[in-house]
């Protein structure tokens, strides 16, 4: 069973200057502004915030969602906010113990990405009768949480879809995909596909789907190997390939059979080494997900949920969605654009991603010239 997004205010809009727009929200009108605990008892600003995020290999974890999430705490709270972060290195066990100590140090408020949305439920059982809110961030973890933040995960996989009927063109109707999807444990992956779907279906011939156990790029690079032998490589016309990772996979395994040209290769999270092969055009496009508005929303909703404030009223959560455990969780969802050639300059670079120079080393400097990134 999938999650059920329930669109109050639905946000639809490809644009960053609409992300920009979302993330100028503030609690500031709402806050009381001291220390210590407030008269109703409620804890203001002294207060521990638990971060469990599922891996390391996904760049933008250690990267970015964490210093974020760390920045933004501390600037709701003078200063006097902190996070508590552990990394799961993708076992489901060891989220497990983390969370669970997590609770016996007593910290105020737990953000959770979970390696697997439905083994964590008991420990988010355990916070809540310990009196400890719970926030899912990025995948909705089941049992009663509270509230979660992530982007607009069908519409991640519509603008991936997308993106493969505009590169083919008239072409499309006659045109063999393959499509590479993400861990069928995680709740995101049925979103991605049905968004894909809902643009593919009956446009292609998706001829081969594979699911990919834990994201990991080497079953992806296997399945893919698969496709060329079952499909023929020359036959193949795009490959819908739900992330960076994968996608980098799948090229390798093209490369590897010989590929001369190269198909449209989609992707996702706007990885350096995916917004370089964009660059050079190995990876068609990526899907850029703004971990800015992610990470400094989901610590805004985990400090007024400390503070006692309406995370509805401040309008932090516009939406509501359902996980298989629990209806009617308040939701903010970020959108999301794709970045292709065309427009790396106002995504990554614009929003401090990445630098030029980051994108732009000695291997890639003729492909930025190409592109206008100098």
């Amino acid at each position: 069973m999938k999650a059920r997004y329930t669109r109050r205010a639905a946000v639809r809009h490809l644009s960053i200057g609409l992300a920009v727009s979302v993330s100028a929200l503030s609690l500031a009108a709402c806050g009381d502004g001291g220390s210590g605990d407030s008269a109703d008892g409620k804890k203001s600003n002294d207060i521990t915030v638990g971060l469990l995020l599922p891996d390391k290999d996904t760049a933008r974890f250690e990267r970015f969602d964490y210093p974020l999430i760390k920045q933004e705490v501390a600037s709701l709270t003078e200063n006097r906010g902190k996070v508590r972060y552990a990394n799961a290195e993708a076992s489901v066990s060891r989220q497990s113990e983390q969370f669970r100590q997590m609770i016996a140090d007593k910290v105020d408020v737990i953000l959770v990405d979970a390696v697997n949305s439905k083994a964590i439920a008991p420990d988010v059982r355990k916070a809540k009768a310990a009196g400890i809110p719970v926030v899912a961030y990025d995948r909705l973890a089941e049992g009663p949480i509270d509230a979660y933040v992530s982007h607009d995960n069908e519409l991640v996989g519509q603008v991936q879809g997308r993106a493969i009927l505009g590169e083919l063109g008239e072409k499309a109707e006659n045109s063999k995909v393959v499509m590479m999807n993400g861990d069928p444990a995680d709740p995101n992956t049925a979103r991605f596909k049905d968004g894909a779907l809902s643009e593919l279906q009956g446009q292609v011939d998706i001829v081969a789907q594979y699911d990919t156990k834990e994201w990991k790029p080497a079953i992806a690079k296997a399945n893919m190997a698969k496709a060329i032998k079952a499909v023929g490589l020359n036959d193949i016309a795009a490959v819908y390939s739900a992330n960076d990772g994968m996608a980098g996979a799948v090229i390798e395994a093209l490369e590897e059979a010989g590929a001369t040209r190269m198909p449209p290769v989609t992707g996702q999270d706007a990885n350096l080494d995916a917004v370089q092969r964009v660059v050079s055009g190995e990876q068609y496009m990526t899907v850029y997900k703004s971990f800015l508005l992610e990470a400094t929303n989901a610590a805004k909703i985990a400090v007024a949920k400390v503070q006692g404030r309406s995370i509805e009223f401040a309008a932090l959560t516009r939406e509501t969605v359902d996980s298989p455990t629990q209806k009617n969780i308040p939701a903010m969802l970020v959108p999301v654009v794709a970045l292709t050639r065309d427009n790396i300059k106002e995504t990554v670079i614009t929003d401090g991603v990445y630098t030029v120079k980051d994108i732009c080393t000695a291997k890639y400097r003729a492909d930025c010239a190409a592109v206008g990134l100098e």
